[in-house]
C-alpha cells in the first residue's frame, strides 16, 4: 500500500525549479550594480534557495515512500540506489547553503564568490540527481510500469 502515490514527481519538480531559480537570482545579486537590485535579488534568491531545501527534503521522503514496497531487479535497484545517494548529497548541500545564506550573512547582501562557486556546483549536482531520476523512469519504467 502506498501512502503518497504519485507525489514524488510533483515535489521533485518544485525542488529543482526553486533551486535553479534561486541560484540564478543569487548570481544576479552577486553581479548587479544597483544596491536596490542587489538587495531584492539577494532576498528573493535566499527565499527560493530555502524553499528548494524544504522541497528537496519532501522529495526524498516522497521518493522513499514511492519505492518502499517495490520489488526491483538488480539493475533498476542499483539505479534507484544511485539516485537516492545523489539526492541525499544534493539535499544536504541545499540545506547547508540555505543555512549559510540565512545565518552566515544578511540575506539582503550579495553572496560571496565562494558561496556562488559552491552553489553552482550544487546546481550541477541537482542536475545529475534529476537526470538519474529521469533514467529511473524512462529507462527502467519505475513508477509507470507497475514497478
Amino acid at each position: 500500500m502506498r501512502i503518497v502515490p504519485g507525489w514524488h514527481p510533483i515535489v521533485v519538480h518544485f525542488a529543482v525549479a526553486l533551486s535553479v531559480t534561486g541560484a540564478f537570482v543569487l548570481l544576479a545579486a552577486r553581479y548587479a550594480r544597483r544596491p536596490r537590485l542587489i538587495q531584492s535579488a539577494a532576498v528573493a534568491g535566499t527565499f527560493n534557495l530555502g524553499l528548494s531545501a524544504v522541497f528537496s527534503l519532501l522529495a526524498i521522503l516522497s521518493g522513499i515512500a514511492a519505492v518502499w514496497d517495490l520489488h526491483l531487479s538488480a539493475a533498476p535497484r542499483a539505479a534507484v540506489s544511485m539516485h537516492v545517494i545523489w539526492a541525499f548529497f544534493t539535499t544536504l548541500a541545499l540545506l547547508l547553503l540555505s543555512v549559510w545564506r540565512v545565518f552566515g550573512a544578511s540575506p539582503e547582501e550579495a553572496p560571496s564568490n565562494l558561496f556562488i562557486s559552491i552553489m553552482l556546483a550544487t546546481i550541477a549536482a541537482v542536475t545529475v540527481t534529476a537526470y538519474l531520476g529521469g533514467e529511473n523512469v524512462y529507462r527502467y519504467g519505475i513508477g509507470v510500469l507497475g514497478h
